[in-house]
């Protein structure tokens, strides 16, 4: 096996997911993640080559998945194939318009970004250090979430507080899912044959973690999240956007205090907060076909939210050629689709419900009909190989 593939790390506070892929074709050799990092139930489990397994790291943290990953890499066969380490980092700030290769420069920049994203970025830093510990051969490379919305306008990312807050500390609209939307920018055009420098688009990247951005002419030129993943659509567990004084409503009435009630709005809010049932979209769907009204008001506001930012963000760009669908409920949810699209019909979508059933479980394609003056389309995201290439073309 040659020298060309490349390791992808993603750390969160408490997890490490994984994969080695090959930039050039694609192929994805193992995949997997370590949970519950720290604790007690600390674990490992990994796919490879159609078998999954498990290994207990017992209290193991960072450090130790990453070592355990080189073990497992090494058994596999697979250590002497990784060319460098791509990671993904959440916040790059204003200081990374792209990705870059790791040095002391560039962990220095990192870290002094750390305050517009206390929860995650730490956690980023961490997966860095503990991989360049055990695998201090390879170049590494950081992958922002952020970078790709950094050609948005200053009329769209600026927040109406006193400018000095922007001036002195940062305080400004980012964004995330950068490195999907670029990947899905780049599958949009190439499978509706479209010219990338001369396209209106916009995608919705829909998980548990929720957003929809504008893409003119292969650029962002805006999108739904803001200084931190919590701002915009309703998501799993995350409110999105409410009034900024519902802080005061819940700290004067509940007695509520500012962590708990930030802990509320990205944990306990969202599609499990209206439902009191569950974040998971298939269980919401699934209660939805039982008659719970609960669990179908939080479809209906999900759905509502989504469709009134997507037609919102097309004033950014000026028309809509086309509308993707992607992550995993916009992959695999017709439900959400079909609601959605047809709430956009006055934009010029027609709905092919048969195309949109067909349309799950790993399958693509063009959701509207053939008379359809805008094009609705699903489109299977992959960060990980996105991130590959570029680590591929930074070693290059």
């Amino acid at each position: 096996m040659s020298k060309e593939n490349i390791l992808i790390i993603n750390c969160g506070s408490s997890s490490l997911k994984f994969a080695v892929i090959n930039p050039r074709t694609g192929e994805e050799f193992i995949n997997g993640i370590g949970e519950r990092l720290g604790s007690p139930e600390s674990f490992i489990r990994w796919k490879f080559e159609g078998t999954k397994d498990r290994k207990d790291l017992d209290n193991g943290a960072h450090d130790a998945a990453v070592e355990t990953l080189l073990h497992l890499l090494e058994e596999k066969g697979l250590k002497d194939s990784i060319a460098a380490v791509g990671h993904r980092v959440v916040h790059g700030g204003e200081t990374f318009t792209k990705s870059s290769l790791v040095d002391a420069d560039v962990m220095k920049a990192i870290e002094d970004n750390t305050h517009l994203a206390p929860l995650h970025t730490p956690a980023n830093l961490i997966g860095i250090k503990a991989a360049q510990k055990h695998f201090p051969e390879l170049p590494m490379s950081v992958v922002f979430d952020t970078s790709f919305h950094q050609t948005m306008p200053e009329k769209a990312y600026i927040y109406a507080t006193p400018y000095k807050f922007y001036k002195e500390k940062g305080l400004r609209r980012y964004g995330m899912h950068g490195t999907s939307y670029r990947f899905v920018t780049e599958q949009v055009c190439e499978q509706l044959n479209m010219d990338v420098n001369n396209s209106k688009l916009v995608i919705a990247h829909l998980g548990n973690g929720a957003s929809a951005a504008a893409i003119l002419n292969g650029e962002s030129v805006d999108t739904t999240m803001g200084l931190t993943p919590l701002e915009g659509l309703v998501m799993g567990t995350r409110s999105g956007n409410i009034d900024p004084n519902v802080f005061s409503f819940l700290n004067k009435t509940y007695g509520y205090s500012l962590e708990e009630i930030t802990d509320i709005l990205n944990k306990k809010s969202g599609l499990l907060g209206i439902s009191e049932l569950s974040n998971d979209c298939r269980a919401i769907e699934e209660a939805c076909a039982e008659g719970n009204k609960q669990a179908q008001l939080a479809m209906d506001v999900f759905c509502y939210v989504l469709a009134k930012q997507l037609a919102g963000l097309a004033v950014a760009t000026g028309g809509v050629d086309a509308l993707a669908f992607t992550g995993g409920i916009g992959e695999n949810s017709d439900q959400i689709r079909g609601k959605v699209v047809e709430a956009l019909s006055f934009l010029g979508f027609e709905l092919d419900q048969d195309k949109n059933l067909a349309a799950r479980f790993g399958s693509e394609g063009v959701i509207t009909s053939d008379n359809s003056k805008a094009t609705a389309i699903v489109v299977a995201t992959n960060e990980e190989l996105m991130i590959a290439k570029d680590t591929a073309a930074l070693i290059a």
